[in-house]
């Protein structure tokens, strides 16, 4: 079903059964297949690939050469099904890539709200991503990651399949990620090694001095006190219960497998 005020460009293709929703701008050469469903105000720029079971939401901006909801490199991958799920106002940018999922991982990969998706940056199958995330130029995400909000992954960099990243984390360019990395910190290198706390980001986005003040104080236990994270926890739960921003210490620990990066 395709939304009589959709603009669609007559060299694309558009399967039998795809929706197309109102205000929708498809510009040349895009394929959007049967299944896959576009919402209200979204931009294809032109040459973009939507694939299977795809959502793309409202207000997103894809620019030429992205593909969306292909097959997954799984090789455990056998045609099943699965999902692709973008919410609204991404900004996908140039060759961009985004799998599907798996059975075997939940079957989705989700993309939150505000994301922004540089050039050739690769999400693969099962990953989930929250809102506000910044992917910079050729960042790589392997299979099942999760991002949390506020999350900036500098170009050339790569992360492990499952690691998790904790919310407001800055990732530098050509960082190798793989273990978890707890929210708020600043993390760099091959292997990634954590640096400090991201107090600009922090700042900018309206944290205020006692906050910022308890975020490093729990990083300064995690880093600095040659403790285990089992001696430490009970000082985080503390600060917790004063200072709402260190809930997220707590709730990413519980999330956590692969150990945290040091």
């Amino acid at each position: 079903m395709i939304h009589p005020t959709a603009k669609i460009h007559p060299s694309s293709i558009i399967e039998e059964g795809a929706i197309i929703g109102e205000n929708v701008v498809i510009g040349p050469f895009c394929i959007v297949e049967k299944e896959s469903q576009i919402g209200k105000g979204t931009v294809l720029h032109s040459h973009v690939v939507v694939r299977g079971v795809t959502k793309i939401g409202e207000d997103n901006q894809i620019f030429q050469g992205a593909s969306i909801g292909e097959v997954n490199q799984d090789l455990k991958y056998q045609g099943e099904p699965t999902k692709t799920i973008i919410g609204d106002r991404n900004r996908i940018r140039e060759n961009v890539t985004i799998h599907r999922g798996t059975v075997q991982g939940g079957g989705v990969t989700r993309v939150g709200d505000d994301n922004l998706f540089m050039v050739n940056a690769h999400i693969a199958h099962d990953c989930q991503i929250k809102n506000r995330c910044i992917l910079a130029n050729n960042a790589t995400l392997a299979g099942h990651v999760e991002l949390d909000d506020f999350v900036i992954v500098g170009g050339m960099s790569a992360i492990h399949q499952f690691v998790i990243v904790g919310a407001h984390v800055m990732l530098g360019g050509g960082s190798m990620v793989s273990q978890d990395v707890p929210p708020y910190v600043m993390a760099q290198g091959n292997h990634a090694r954590p640096f400090g706390v991201n107090l600009e980001g922090l700042k900018r986005r309206g944290f205020d001095k006692p906050t910022l003040h308890a975020i490093r104080n729990v990083y300064k236990l995690l880093y600095r006190s040659e403790k285990t994270l089992d001696e430490v926890m009970p000082e985080i739960e503390h600060y917790a219960k004063t200072e709402a921003a260190i809930s997220f210490f707590l709730d990413f620990f519980k999330r956590s497998t692969r150990g945290i990066i040091r």
